[in-house]
């Protein structure tokens, strides 16, 4: 019998092969990160350069939008918060435990540009992604008085999230507080649907304000109103 010569790297070549694993998927919301509030200046610099869902929120009409832009230009008087605003800040990461729990939706402090046009901006408080790729989307408040439904300002504001990251469902989640404490056991919750009519007046009523915030008066981009951002599952 011929000698065999001892074929050792190719005897061990199976057993020690190394296993890469695939590229983490990336979806479609994630290539439109801009910042991330975790820095605070950059974010805020971001976000002053377009509409964010909190300018959203107040876009109730073009009166509004008249308002909203004198702010903007203005600034507010200089508020740097309240009692009610610190209580919410202490508490927002409280409840986003609890909807991490109970939901499993993941906090979130990404700010997202919508994929139609890069000054429109959202930040929502949490964030997870259904199997088919879509996001699903959180937004957590505190209130000192009980409510009969979500405040429509706030609605406002969950819609345009979901118009900027491309969602079709939002858990609004509050919690009540009596003299900043918290009334009851959980915070209270209901789920919010997409709402393409009312994304369409948004968008429109965002692209007059930045036209109100242009000194020149000329918009940088043609408006597109009926161009909402619904994606695929993968980018």
């Amino acid at each position: 019998m011929p000698d065999t010569p001892f074929a050792l790297f190719d005897l061990e070549g199976a057993a020690t092969a190394v296993h890469i694993p695939p590229p983490p998927v990336r979806h479609a919301h994630e290539l439109r990160i801009v910042a991330d509030a975790n820095d605070r200046v950059a974010w805020i610099r971001e976000r002053s350069r377009g509409i964010t869902a909190t300018d959203a929120a107040k876009l109730s009409s073009r009166a509004a939008v008249r308002s909203a832009a004198w702010e903007k230009l203005h600034g507010t008087g200089g508020f740097g918060g309240s009692r009610f605003t610190d209580h919410g800040r202490r508490r927002e990461p409280v409840i986003a435990e609890w909807v991490r729990c109970t939901h499993g939706i993941e906090p979130s402090s990404l700010l997202f540009h919508a994929a139609s046009d890069r000054r429109h901006l959202a930040t929502p408080d949490g964030l997870s992604v259904a199997d088919d790729g879509t996001p699903v989307l959180c937004e957590i408040k505190t209130t000192s008085r009980p409510w009969r439904g979500i405040p429509r300002g706030y609605l406002r504001q969950v819609w345009w999230q979901q118009y900027v990251l491309g969602a079709e469902r939002t858990l609004v989640v509050w919690e009540q507080h009596d003299d900043f404490r918290p009334v009851g056991d959980e915070p209270r919750c209901r789920w919010v649907d997409r709402d393409d009519d009312q994304i369409a007046i948004l968008v429109r009523l965002a692209d007059e304000l930045l036209l109100a915030l242009r000194p020149d008066g000329v918009a940088r981009e043609e408006p597109s109103y009926r161009s909402f951002y619904r994606p695929g599952p993968l980018a």
